[in-house]
Parts: structure tokens; C-alpha cells; sequence
């Protein structure tokens, strides 16, 4: 067995994000300490994100907008012009911030794309995901890129149709239980799950063990390639 194509998460998978939006979020709590505590902030933030995923979708534009609109709603509409413009100002440090790999990441995609052709899965803005795959280094790594709305089992049975790839020949790889691995093994696909130390609120699901013979938890990247050599020699 080989498999047609393995897929990677990009965000928190091959590079660093998460932490940038506690970053941001740090950053509104000080920001706005004279009107709300530090958890209050938060926990409007995340409200405020939760009703515009249907709006803005997922990305830094997009929680840009929910802090925003944090920001004025706290203040009751008090917040200054210029406090606007530094929260703004926070979204373009996350913008044009430095990609960082994670542990072992550049190594395990040049390794797996001399012999499997590989894909980039990810969620948020098109512009922003294209940027941060190109700043990477890995872009030449990846035959294709899919920038999505969402992570359902819906979504990636089109991408398998699209590329007429069959579910049990197909892995992906990612740090999200409900984006990453639930939805693929309920095609009937394999998954890789590698945790990450932070996770955003919205992706967490209620149990952290799936119990599925297509599935396969590590604890970094460096140990996919072994993992991979093992299935495609025992199935």
C-alpha cells in the first residue's frame, strides 16, 4: 500500500500560530484594562468571534474585525480613534510576523515529498495562508494548496473528488481533533494527530481519545516519516 496523497494542517501543524492571536489578545486586555478585566475581555472576544464566523469566516482579518467590535461594545462606544488604529496595528504585526516552523517540520515535508505528493489543507484568508506557505520555505514541497471555509467531512470528500483520490489511500496530518482527524476518519481515511501546546476554544472537542484503527497520535513531526514506512510495509 502506498498512499495517493498526504495532507497537512498549515496553522499550528508545520508552523507557529496560535500563539500570535494570544499575543493580540494580551494586547486588547491592556488596551482596554480600564474599562473590563482581563477575562471579561476574553471572554467578549470569543463571544464576538463565535457570531462572526458566519460573517468573516476564519483568519486574523476576521478577528481583527471581532476586536474591533469588542473594543467599542466594552467602552460602550467610548473607545478612542487612535485605540482603533493600535488595535489595527496589532493585526498587521500578526500579518507580517516571522513564520515559524515547528520542531522538526521542514525536514519531515522534504523527506515525505521525494516519494508521496503532498497537499496543504488549512482554514482562514487566502491571502494570509498563500503568505505565510510562501514565507515558509516549504511552498516548492506541496503540489497543492486548498485554503477552506471549514473543515467538515463534506469538505474533504470534495477535495478527495476533485482529485479522485479514494478515502484509504489518503492521510492527513494536523493538530485539530474536530478539523483535522474526525472528519477524515469518518470518510474512511487515515489520520495523524500531533497536539499542539495551545489550542484555540473553538476546536476543542469532548473526548480527547478516538478510538479508530486509522488513527494514529505523535508527538512531533519528526515521527511521521517512520510512522508512514510502517503502514505503507504492514497494510
Amino acid at each position: 500500500m502506498k498512499f495517493d496523497l498526504i495532507a497537512f494542517d498549515g496553522d499550528d501543524t508545520l508552523w507557529h500560530n496560535e500563539i500570535l492571536y494570544a499575543e493580540a489578545q494580551d494586547k486588547l486586555k491592556e488596551l482596554l484594562s480600564s474599562y473590563a478585566d482581563g477575562e471579561t475581555v476574553a471572554q467578549r472576544l470569543y463571544q464576538t468571534e463565535m457570531s462572526n464566523l458566519q460573517y468573516y469566516g476564519y483568519g486574523i482579518k476576521s478577528f481583527t474585525l471581532s476586536m474591533i467590535q469588542t473594543a467599542v461594545e466594552l467602552t460602550r462606544g467610548k473607545i478612542q480613534a487612535a485605540e482603533i488604529l493600535q488595535i489595527i496595528g496589532f493585526a498587521k504585526e500578526m500579518l507580517t510576523s516571522e513564520v515559524q516552523l515547528v520542531e522538526h517540520a521542514a525536514e519531515t515535508i522534504r523527506e515525505l515529498a521525494k516519494s508521496y505528493e503532498l497537499m496543504m489543507i488549512t482554514k482562514g484568508d487566502l491571502l494570509d495562508q498563500q503568505s505565510k506557505l510562501s514565507r515558509s520555505g516549504l511552498g516548492d514541497s506541496f503540489r497543492y494548496v486548498e485554503v477552506v471555509s471549514q473543515k467538515t467531512q463534506r469538505t474533504y470528500e470534495t477535495l478527495l473528488a476533485k482529485y479522485r483520490i479514494e478515502p484509504q489511500r489518503f492521510l492527513m496530518v494536523g493538530n485539530s481533533l474536530k478539523s483535522d482527524i474526525l472528519p477524515v476518519l469518518a470518510l474512511g481515511g487515515y489520520a495523524v494527530y500531533i497536539p499542539y501546546h495551545i489550542i484555540w476554544a473553538h476546536e476543542t472537542v469532548d473526548s480527547q481519545h478516538v478510538g479508530h484503527d486509522r488513527f494514529y497520535e505523535l508527538e512531533h513531526l519528526g515521527q511521521l516519516p517512520p510512522l508512514i514506512e510502517h503502514l505503507v510495509v504492514s497494510l
